[in-house]
């Protein structure tokens, strides 16, 4: 099976599987920094048919949920394509949501099994507690602990439009929804990657975000299977080793988000001559980057950034800049690639070139719908098949988006809408400034007055008062924020996005 750049992939992750073991047996398709072990296509996909015959052997159906509870490694990559290989619903659970979240996911998924790292242990019995599931538990420390007598039958078939994935939204104003992916828009959505970012059999992503996000899994996981590359697969960031991981394991890209770009920008940490050359670029997502990071880093490192933008609705990625030497517009994620964007009003009538709306995309990446919810999908999708994103925007006359701000983030103070994002680019212009966000207070004159919260560069000196002059300078006193917040960290989720909307209770 070869990748059409034209066209999204036709079959399901276990054809892709079967063909790049049967093609690149032996080449290498995952390596493992914690422990020092690779994979090669031929092992991943022997493995994957192991653990798919040991689910169905348990009785559990084609389509049935069966859930991933596992930090990053060499265990969480089979079992994640064993899942899929079997034909189950690969349910991903975020292992920072809290145990209230988890516990709604199993419970709301109808879990007929949980691989569990055996760390886990402990906020998975939290979780049930809040709300009791009864999955079959499979244990996993460096092996796979299937119960006591439980046998192996063959793997089920199933079909592109068969259930693969199953993976639940932040829930940041309500109660998480659970996105379906058919194996249709889950190669789909690996595709958008490999395509926009010319990815080859001798590339290697390196992934530092967790493969229960979405970025994380059809980004670094999926469009490599696509193209025949292979993975660094590290157990989480860390700034201290990123370029030294990079360059002992020849990494050519990576996939990060905008927090951890600026990390690495005012870390102590530089990449070796050979890394510079080889890495091709560094790939932003999950969150708007600021322009004044996205240069400096550029500067600093002589490594271009790539920005793009994604959902977990979209199987990630929708938009993309173009590599160098294409046309890169810095403070945009770029224009459609593999699908159809545009900019919807109220009315979701499509708007002209400049004119701010709802952003929304159409194309085979797209979604099945949330699960049990009719409701939320038929408010998400529109008949004609767009999905509203919820996101705020502009096209250009070149079909590049500039994202606004969120619909549910939007300040409005006095009747004035004011984008969070304004505000934090002109946070991000001061090189003390590592991390910022600014968001709605609410208040008795305005309905809304604007606030922030940023975290500093260790040693700084920096005052909130020249903060709060460097925004009403570049804004007016009126849209500039009144209070501005000095955090160790900002709360993120496990993309590494900030959550804007948890601020306002976190600092109150």
């Amino acid at each position: 099976m070869r990748l059409d750049p034209h066209r999204p992939p036709a079959g399901t992750v276990r054809d892709w599987l079967d063909d790049r073991a049967d093609h690149q047996s032996e080449a290498v398709s995952h390596l493992f920094p914690s422990d020092g072990t690779t994979l090669t296509w031929r092992a991943l996909r022997d493995a994957a048919a192991e653990i798919a015959g040991r689910l169905a052997g348990l009785g559990i159906a084609r389509g049935d949920s069966v859930a991933l509870m596992m930090p990053n490694s060499r265990q969480a990559v089979l079992g994640l394509y064993g899942v899929l290989y079997g034909g189950f619903r690969a349910t991903m659970i975020n292992l920072v949501a809290g145990a209230d979240a988890i516990g709604y996911a199993l419970s709301h998924s109808g879990a007929k099994a949980l691989l569990v790292d055996v760390g886990q242990r402990p906020l998975l019995d939290s979780a049930i507690a809040a709300h009791p599931a009864a999955p079959i538990l499979i244990d996993v420390d460096g092996a796979f602990r299937w119960p006591a007598g439980a046998g192996r039958a063959d793997p089920l078939a199933h079909g592109a439009e068969d259930d693969a994935l199953l993976m639940y939204t932040s829930g940041t104003t309500g109660r998480p929804k659970g996105v379906v992916h058919s194996h249709s828009s889950l190669l789909a959505g690996g595709w958008n990657t490999a395509v926009a970012h010319e990815l080859t059999a001798h590339d290697r992503a390196l992934c530092v975000l967790p493969i229960y996000h979405i970025n994380g899994l059809c980004v670094t996981i999926l469009a490599p299977l696509l193209s025949g590359g292979s993975v660094v697969v590290c157990e989480r960031f860390s700034a201290s080793q990123f370029w030294a991981v990079c360059e002992e394991y020849k990494a050519t890209w990576f996939s990060v988000v905008p927090t951890i770009i600026s990390h690495l920008l005012h870390g102590d940490g530089e990449p070796q001559s050979s890394c510079r050359a080889r890495v091709r670029f560094g790939r932003s997502a999950s969150a708007a980057l600021a322009p004044e990071v996205q240069n400096g880093f550029e500067r600093r490192f002589g490594i271009p950034i790539v920005e793009t933008m994604g959902l977990t609705e979209t199987a990630a990625q929708i938009l993309s800049n173009p590599l160098p030497p294409g046309l890169r517009k810095i403070g945009s994620p770029g224009h459609a690639v593999g699908n159809e964007v545009v900019v919807l009003s109220p009315d979701l009538s499509p708007l002209p070139p400049g004119t701010e709306g709802e952003i929304a995309v159409r194309g085979a990446n797209v979604m099945r719908g949330y699960l049990g919810d009719s409701a939320a999908t038929a408010a998400a999708l529109t008949a004609d098949g767009w999905l509203r994103t919820g996101d705020l925007g502009r096209l250009d006359e070149d079909g590049y988006v500039f994202v606004t701000g969120r619909l549910k983030e939007l300040i409005i103070k006095g009747g004035e809408n004011i984008a969070p994002r304004e505000i934090d680019e002109a946070l991000y212009s001061h090189p003390d400034v590592i991390e910022a966000a600014a968001f709605a207070r609410k208040c008795d004159r305005y309905g809304e007055r604007v606030e922030a919260a940023v975290t500093l560069r260790p040693g700084s000196t920096l005052t909130v008062s020249e903060l709060i002059c460097l925004c009403e300078q570049r804004f007016g006193k009126f849209k500039s924020p009144e209070r501005i917040h000095v955090m160790a960290a900002l709360p993120k989720g496990p993309s590494g996005k900030i959550q804007r909307l948890k601020l306002a209770q976190m600092t109150e």
